[in-house]
């Protein structure tokens, strides 16, 4: 059979279909063994490696062997397996293929459809933290927020969020412009006319959001609509995205201990590692 024949429409569409394709077990084996030393981020020796992977270290050798001759992984000194070469070279492929605002578009679509709200994405653009994706209830609700609204880090829960995971030195240049954004004021007025406590309790506010990976505004900067938020973050641990529920007071749980703010920040988490962030995910804080 030629070439054109194997690489035909036809062929091709049935090997990206959903239909349960029939594999080789012993890829798979290799496979499990590269997840378990993924999830592990650390190098592994063959005993923890294969415990790991729930292998026996007698079936997970050879296995290895194959994976450290393709350079996917690699075997130091101390017999501890890592990547390789060849993972490293198809992690940076990979990462220079993402797009964060379209790895999270179906991701924002799915949310949207589980928990019947109105969704957003932000990014930080050149003004602020800029709404780039809107999908909006079925149900009707007033929400304000617009493409290209670009939101107040002091006074929305999707600015405090870019604003609790900013370097200090950007985020103090971007609350000078605060006033221009959507529900912002004046930054350098709060500063001079209000008692320093003020600007104290903002910064230890970005502090818990950090600490907690989410945030809520109620009743801000629309009336009557609540928001959740939660980060998502880059292969260097950057912030690069901001998903946010909305809906209307009393529709929904927008408390920060609640289902629908676990759901969000584990839909952020999972999409973060889709990013390539494996840092330990947020803890809770008070």
């Amino acid at each position: 059979m030629s070439s054109t024949t194997e690489n035909s429409p036809a062929k091709l569409a049935t090997l990206n279909s959903d239909k349960p394709q029939r594999g080789i077990q012993a890829l798979e084996n290799s496979g499990e063994l590269l997840v378990a030393l993924a999830s592990a981020g650390v190098p592994l020796s063959l005993r923890d490696l294969a415990q790991v992977a729930g292998m026996p270290a007698a079936k997970a050798f050879p296995h290895l062997v194959s994976l450290v001759k393709t350079g996917i992984l690699r075997r130091d000194q101390a017999g501890c397996f890592s990547a390789g070469v060849l993972s490293l070279e198809l992690g940076l492929l990979a990462l220079q293929r993402l797009s964060p605002t379209r790895e999270a578009a179906q991701e924002i679509l799915t949310i949207a459809k589980a928990t019947k709200l109105s969704v957003a994405t932000a990014v930080l653009g050149p003004l602020g933290p800029t709404v780039v994706q809107l999908e909006e209830s079925a149900r009707p609700q007033h929400v304000s927020l617009r493409i290209g609204t670009v939101l107040s880090l002091v006074n929305t829960a999707i600015g405090r969020v870019f604003a609790a995971h900013l370097p200090p030195e950007v985020l103090a240049n971007l609350l000078v412009q605060d006033e221009i954004r959507m529900a912002g004021e004046p930054w350098i007025a709060t500063v001079n006319q209000r008692h320093s406590k003020s600007v104290e309790a903002y910064h230890e506010q970005l502090r818990i959001i950090a600490a907690r990976g989410i945030d809520t505004a109620i009743d801000k900067p629309v009336p009557g609509i609540h928001t959740l938020a939660a980060p998502v973050f880059d292969h260097t641990g950057n912030i690069c995205l901001v998903i946010a529920l909305m809906g209307s007071s009393g529709s929904f749980d927008s408390s920060l201990d609640g289902a629908l703010a676990d759901y969000l920040r584990s839909a952020a988490q999972s999409l973060s590692h889709r990013m390539g962030y494996f840092a330990p995910a947020p803890t809770h804080a008070s």
